[in-house]
């Protein structure tokens, strides 16, 4: 286990959503505080606000990604080309172990009927939902990104 997968566990055992215990957990690496990269990534959880779309682990993942490696100049298309491409391989990778990038996917919903509280933390919440592993996955896959990024370079 990495140190990043670790830190993401302990930030979803915590009480962080899925994006939040992802993207947090990279602060070491971003440079930003942790209650920034909390407010930050907040909205990403469950699928983007509990609307079961694409997996908090996921963008927790891509946003950290983003810090390190996003792009900020707009007139040369490689930079954005080579984000895409990255953030494509990081998806993909996730969705052959989880089984899906899609919150509702993972979960098994079939009927999806919006509620915006989230279940409680209970040792059944622990024991019967992929979260966890979805998040430790995105953090470990982020790990690998950097660790294949950095040999490059």
């Amino acid at each position: 286990m990495t140190a990043h997968e670790e830190e993401a566990r302990r930030l979803f055992y915590q009480g962080c959503n899925c994006s939040q215990a992802v993207f947090a957990a990279f602060c070491d690496v971003t440079g930003l505080e942790e209650e920034t990269a909390l407010k930050m990534s907040a909205s990403f959880g469950g699928g983007f606000g509990r609307m079961r779309e694409v997996c908090g682990a996921v963008c927790g993942m891509t946003l950290a990604y983003s810090c390190l490696y996003g792009y900020s100049d707009l007139s040369e298309p490689g930079p954005k080309i080579e984000n895409y491409k990255a953030v494509s391989r990081m998806m993909n990778r996730f969705a052959e172990e989880m089984g899906s990038y899609v919150c509702r996917d993972i979960l098994k919903i079939r009927n999806f009927t919006y509620d915006p509280v989230p279940k409680p933390r209970t040792e059944e919440f622990y024991n019967t939902r992929p979260c966890l592993k979805c998040v430790m996955a995105a953090a470990r896959i982020l790990d690998e990104e950097i660790a294949a990024r950095d040999v490059k370079t």
